[in-house]
């Protein structure tokens, strides 16, 4: 356990290089859309490099305030013996799959809950502004979005007493999960089928992503595809096709979106006429 919490930041970085340069491969080999680029990949460029930055602002914004993080927050809640799996003796094993999963819809909750109530869709809708929808859209986050997703998931590990290998593991998964389902990578239609019975798909989160509000308002999931269905915010396919689908805001179209300094002004600017 010291192990886990020592090297937590090292695990966690090696994850997340190794899927994302995985994923960046695979969008140039199976790409699912063709991007709106001119021939040196300018469009690109500016994204990349934005949400590149992001996740320096987040990493930092996050360790700055809420430096536990959700693995220091299990292997505290451990110590103190609080929570429901150190309260009652449950196996290891019982206690991590139940964690994972109510973490999992904890998460749910969060993302639905971002595009319900106002105040949290002012944070939420950067992530939504983007204008392509690939493997980096996956790290277009809000630092106040990530320090308020920190706490929201803190408070489920707390009050379960969740076990530290399984927080560490829920979040190398969500983070993994989300890199794969915001990647521009195309599936096997029958391999998408059926891994989206279970685990949320590229084609599946990218209707998300659309400027079209009845599918923005649906498939919230990033990692366990059930919740949708449960929930009846399921949408199987865009009515636009997915090569044909907008994605984005209609609000906010050109280049604005893939600046830096837009992006973290974007909170605090009104909602648009029509709510974004």
């Amino acid at each position: 356990m010291e192990f886990l919490t020592e090297n937590e930041p090292v695990i966690r970085l090696a994850a997340f290089i190794s899927i994302f340069a995985l994923m960046a491969i695979f969008e140039i080999v199976v790409p699912r859309r063709n991007f709106a680029v001119e021939p040196d990949g300018s469009r690109k460029v500016p994204r990349w490099r934005t949400h590149g930055l992001m996740v320096v602002v987040d990493s930092i914004t996050l360790r700055l305030i809420f430096p536990a993080a959700a693995v220091g927050t299990a292997l505290w809640a451990t110590e103190s013996g609080i929570g429901l799996f150190n309260v009652y003796d449950v196996p290891i094993w019982l206690a991590a799959i139940i964690a994972f999963i109510i973490l999992d819809f904890a998460v749910w909750v969060e993302h639905w809950a971002s595009h319900k109530f106002p105040i949290l869709w002012r944070i939420h809708r950067m992530h939504h502004s983007d204008t392509e929808f690939d493997v980096t859209t996956a790290l277009r986050f809000h630092p106040l979005e990530i320090v308020l997703s920190m706490v929201w998931k803190a408070l489920f590990v707390i009050l379960l007493g969740a076990p530290v290998a399984a927080v560490l593991l829920f979040e190398i998964v969500l983070n993994g999960m989300a890199m794969f389902n915001h990647s521009n990578v195309k599936l096997p239609l029958w391999l998408d089928r059926l891994v989206r019975q279970v685990f949320v798909t590229p084609d599946m989160h990218r209707i998300h992503h659309s400027s079209i509000n009845s599918e923005t308002d649906s498939n919230y999931g990033f990692n366990l595809a059930i919740w949708d269905r449960i929930f009846r915010t399921y949408t199987p396919e865009p009515s636009l096709g997915q090569e044909g689908m907008e994605i984005g805001l209609k609000s906010y179209r050109g280049e604005k979106p893939s600046g830096l300094l837009w992006c973290l002004k974007l909170p605090f600017k009104p909602i648009a006429p029509g709510g974004d």
